[in-house]
């Protein structure tokens, strides 16, 4: 083979012939395959500028070997510009299946409205949209609870519809389920809270009060933001990905088709699950944290287990319980709204679940974070 037909069979290329009819032929020999580089539709354009009067343009393929979509390119670009120097284009030379392909393309023409057009807007319509997008959230976070408000309302007066069993699988989701990971981080969290008091307070001789210190910590905020926090990255991100598989699945579509509101069938077994086990939990992640404070008591400061339960029982007040446990029913209520919020604002795609549930862990959070720190200045001004 010479080496000019070798070369050929390698890459692909074009080459130009006019013939007497005023017809430019564009002979296509070799592979015609993107990774061993194409030449340009573009060079048609030379091409006809140093021919003269061309009325008609043609393809050649007898040397074509194999060819993918550059090709398709190359043959596509060719037409264009024989459509914009109204020269007529016969593909009748083209393979039989890039004809059909070029047929498609024409039967659907390109929308160019739908192409993405990047503008550089300034910095302050930047700010003004976020900071809409922002209140758009709000408000829709909103309208969700005022909804999930009805729900209630509707379950309360036995209006509701959903089903018993799918609240009790919530249940021990929310609750048994969860048990194992309550108790591994309450229990550090009062060995933190202990280690750190009992660093300060041995240089005074009152290691004893480090039972005061994690009582108080855990029982007023730390037992109830910690299972909040817990319970935001393990049920919250669990509701999100449930209801957003649901939605790209089209199930809840299904359920509002069928008569059955999705707010009281899906979400209102969700977060009553959680606003019912929330204050449960809180009250064992409390314990878990005094059990935590009192095995630092027992080991590094020498305080008897009886001494170290006796100063705790003197420290917890009742309204510092009732006050974590009314926290932790809140933070149960944000937990899921957010969460199951996420999960309907879902796009269509795969991964638009995982950023459903990741957004749900975020904004539960942040949420909880903000309503702890309201709740210690309310508390403050009341004096609880």
């Amino acid at each position: 083979m010479p080496a000019e037909r070798r070369a050929a069979a390698v890459s692909g290329a074009a080459t130009f012939d006019r013939s007497a009819d005023a017809t430019l032929i564009i002979h296509l020999s070799g592979n015609w395959r993107m990774r061993h580089g194409l030449p340009s539709g573009d060079l048609l354009n030379r091409e006809l500028m140093r021919a003269g009067e061309i009325r008609r343009v043609a393809f050649e393929t007898s040397d074509l070997g194999d060819w993918d979509s550059g090709l398709l390119v190359f043959a596509t670009r060719a037409i264009e510009i024989c459509k914009a120097r109204g020269i007529g284009a016969d593909d009748a030379g083209l393979p039989a299946g890039l004809r059909r392909m070029l047929e498609l393309a024409e039967a659907v023409p390109e929308n160019k409205e739908a192409r993405v057009k990047s503008v550089k807007r300034p910095l302050l319509e930047r700010t003004g949209r976020a900071a809409l997008e922002q209140l758009d959230g709000v408000v829709e976070f909103i309208a969700f609870l005022g909804a999930l408000a009805i729900s209630f309302g509707r379950l309360v007066t036995g209006q509701a519809r959903f089903r018993r069993v799918d609240l009790m699988i919530e249940i021990q989701d929310c609750g048994a389920r969860a048990f194992g990971i309550v108790t591994l981080i309450s229990f550090l969290v009062g060995v933190i809270l202990a280690f750190m008091g009992a660093v300060q307070l041995q240089q005074f001789g009152a290691s004893i009060y480090v039972a005061d210190l994690v009582a108080i910590g855990m029982v007023r905020d730390m037992g109830a933001m910690m299972t909040a926090i817990i319970m935001a990255g393990r049920t919250g991100a669990a509701f999100a990905a449930q209801l957003g598989s649901m939605k790209v699945t089209q199930e809840i579509d299904a359920l509002t088709t069928m008569g059955l509101a999705p707010m009281e069938f899906l979400v209102l077994p969700r977060v009553l699950a959680l606003v019912l086990m929330m204050p449960l939990l809180c009250v064992y992640s409390d314990m878990m944290g005094i059990v935590g404070g009192a095995a630092v008591g027992a080991g590094m400061l020498n305080i008897s287990p009886s001494s170290y339960m006796r100063e705790t029982a003197a420290a917890i007040e009742l309204g510092g319980v009732f006050g974590g446990i009314f926290k932790a029913t809140v933070y149960g209520v944000i937990i899921g709204t957010a969460g199951c919020l996420r999960g309907f604002q879902c796009g269509s795609s795969s991964s638009a679940v995982g950023d459903a549930a990741t957004s749900a862990v975020v904004t539960g959070i942040v949420y909880v974070v903000v309503a702890c720190g309201l709740f210690a200045l309310l508390f403050n001004i009341l004096g609880i």
